[in-house]
């Protein structure tokens, strides 16, 4: 990456709207500070676009010492504030696409920010799971960002119309479109949800198509591919860093690496958006609180008797539901510790103020 690129004597500067600056981001700016958007992560090496042009910038110390986890630290599509080539201030995000990092640590990882539509791309070959794809429903609309499902690969599925059909069931209210990157079909249904100045974001699998839908969206091979293994449908990460594309029409799109594990950073709220037909089910239910297992007059169980509702489906249900549980208890229990530390700090201090004061 270039450290710094600034327009000659006469040339235009860069149009940080283009790019979706607003007020929002405007109000929250420190005066002595310069604006920047991260269209490059990788690593710990940011490139940002600033109204000069092109720079490479790194963390300052003081963000790095007040944030209090990686989540407050930059990624791709944020907004900064920054001196030189170091990023002092992180502005505040509309919105944020999150996961819970790999294993077992409580930590939440923002895969995104600053977006306004996610497009889900799953394949329709060995990648197509409905129980992945509701979990990346529920991690969509937590993020605040508009969800829209791309089935890739149609050209290799002898079973697309019923893979079509079990996608519409669960992802209700939702806009589905069937592509193929071999033959170009479904691009000009992806490029309808773009547009300028908003930003968009591709997450999937790796090997799902998501460097091919760059490049012809581009019009140009900028994002490298690669075959996915004949043995499994899968493919190896080409992808190794995010990145965020101007496209022709002004529309902004942002690349991730293929996620191979979802595990879920959300609420109950965004959990019933994408099991909104369970959710509506629910309120019929003789208890409030039912759990949707042996209780009697339970609507739900009534519906997944009649074949209304698939039993595959509440039993995602119901697994999605305890891991959110699981989550909210790990995050109390954390925010206790930080708590018990934060007090026990101020009383260190205490007692060596009251030592000097004595002496």
């Amino acid at each position: 990456m270039k450290d710094f690129e600034r327009p000659t004597p006469g040339e235009r500067q860069v149009s940080l709207e283009d790019y979706g600056w607003s007020d929002f981001f405007s109000a929250s700016l420190s005066p002595e500070l310069e604006a920047g958007r991260v269209v490059l992560a990788s690593g710990n090496s940011f490139r940002l676009i600033s109204r000069d042009g092109e720079l490479v910038a790194g963390v300052a110390g003081r963000l790095k010492h007040q944030a209090s986890s990686a989540a407050e630290l930059p990624t791709i599509g944020d907004w900064v504030g920054f001196r030189e080539n170091r990023i002092e201030e992180l502005l505040p995000r509309r919105t944020r696409l999150s996961r819970k990092v790999a294993g077992r640590r409580i930590k939440e990882q923002v895969v995104a920010a600053n977006i306004d539509t996610v497009f889900v791309m799953m394949g329709l070959d060995g990648d197509f799971s409905p129980r992945r794809l509701e979990r990346y429903l529920t991690t969509v609309w937590e993020s605040g960002a508009t969800p829209v499902v791309l089935l890739n690969k149609s050209d290799v599925t002898e079973s697309l119309e019923s893979q079509q059909r079990e996608v519409e069931t669960l992802a209700i209210g939702v806009s589905i479109i069937v592509s193929s990157m071999v033959d170009g079909n479904g691009v000009d249904d992806v490029r309808a949800h773009l547009h300028p100045r908003e930003t968009a974001v591709l997450v999937g699998s790796s090997g799902v198509g998501k460097s091919t839908l760059i490049n012809r969206l581009l019009g140009n091979d900028v994002q490298k591919t690669r075959d996915v293994r004949e043995s499994d449908d899968r493919g190896q990460h080409t992808t190794t860093h995010r990145e965020l594309f101007v496209l022709p029409g002004g529309a902004l799109l942002i690349d991730s690496p293929g996620i191979r594990e979802i595990q879920l950073w959300a609420d109950a709220s965004s959990l019933e958006q994408s099991f909104d037909d369970i959710a509506q089910l629910a309120e019929q239910c003789r208890y409030r609180d039912c759990a949707h297992g042996e209780e009697p007059d339970c609507a739900v169980t009534d519906a997944v008797a009649s074949g209304e509702i698939p039993r595959s489906r509440l039993e995602s249900f119901r697994e999605l539901q305890e891991e959110l549980r699981y989550l909210q208890l790990r995050q109390d229990e954390s925010a206790q510790r930080v708590e018990k530390q934060k007090w026990r700090a101020i009383h260190r201090e205490m007692r060596k103020s009251g030592r000097h004061r004595d002496s």
